[in-house]
């Protein structure tokens, strides 16, 4: 399978797994699965870092593209036809640019997002497959 984290899925895939679902710590470990991280994650983490709206403990932003490498986390690149065709995800639940972004960029990549927001679900008739 492939799957595509979201920011706390990441950052409780570092620091936190006995937050994850059984499920998510299972597939995120299984190296059959290509598990990756977009590169949008980075920004959001490092903006709401910077806005204080999110303490990291030793660690910095700087840090997680590499962390997310050793840990076996594949780095998604925003394409320039994701970024183009963005304005095409109706407004629906989530108002929040950066999870609209990786809503946008799991279903263009047919990616299944592991995600414990619930609210990503009304984009499921959109092509959003969301996992927990």
């Amino acid at each position: 399978m492939k799957y595509l984290l979201d920011s706390h899925s990441l950052l409780w895939s570092l620091f936190n797994p006995e937050k994850l679902s059984e499920w998510a710590r299972k597939e995120i470990r299984n190296r059959e699965n290509e598990v990756a991280v977009s590169v949008v994650t980075f920004w959001e983490i490092s903006l709401k870092y910077a806005l204080g709206k999110l303490e990291l403990v030793n660690v910095s932003p700087e840090e997680l593209p590499e962390a997310t490498r050793v840990m076996g986390t594949t780095i998604l690149p925003l394409k320039p036809d994701e970024a183009a065709s963005f304005h095409r995800l109706p407004r629906l639940a989530h108002k929040d640019p950066f999870d609209r972004l990786i809503i946008w960029q799991t279903i263009s990549q047919k990616l299944t997002l592991i995600s414990k927001d619930h609210e990503f679900e009304a984009y499921s008739e959109y092509g959003l497959k969301v996992r927990w």
